[in-house]
């Protein structure tokens, strides 16, 4: 089993889902695992990753901190291999440097 644990945040709207996520980075040692856009940008998913303790203060602090309340908020403390394997999948999109070319390396390794 991997050390990884994932956070999600389920927020309404583009801006509160980048402040929410500010948030969880300020708050403790989480990175932006992906995101997801549904409903035109009304409905954003934000996914973090980390050890257990820094996704669990993340998101109860974005959960209670963020401009808009989450409509959802969750953490997986040692993720299925399928769940690891959907998280790749929606980050996946992001690996293509000729799409993203300002990004940095480090980030779209990261990601």
């Amino acid at each position: 089993m991997s050390n990884i644990s994932l956070g999600f945040i389920e927020i309404s709207g583009v801006v509160a889902a980048v402040d929410a996520l500010d948030i969880m980075c300020k708050t403790s040692g989480v990175e932006l695992a992906t995101w997801e856009r549904k409903l035109g940008g009304r409905l954003v998913t934000i996914i973090v990753k980390g050890d257990v303790a820094s996704v669990t203060e993340a998101v109860e602090t974005a959960a209670q901190k963020a401009i808009k309340k989450p409509a959802a908020s969750g953490v997986i403390a040692n993720p299925h291999e399928e769940i690891l394997r959907l998280v790749r999948l929606s980050a996946s999109r992001f690996m293509d440097k000729s799409l993203v070319s300002t990004l940095d390396a480090r980030t779209i390794q990261e990601v």
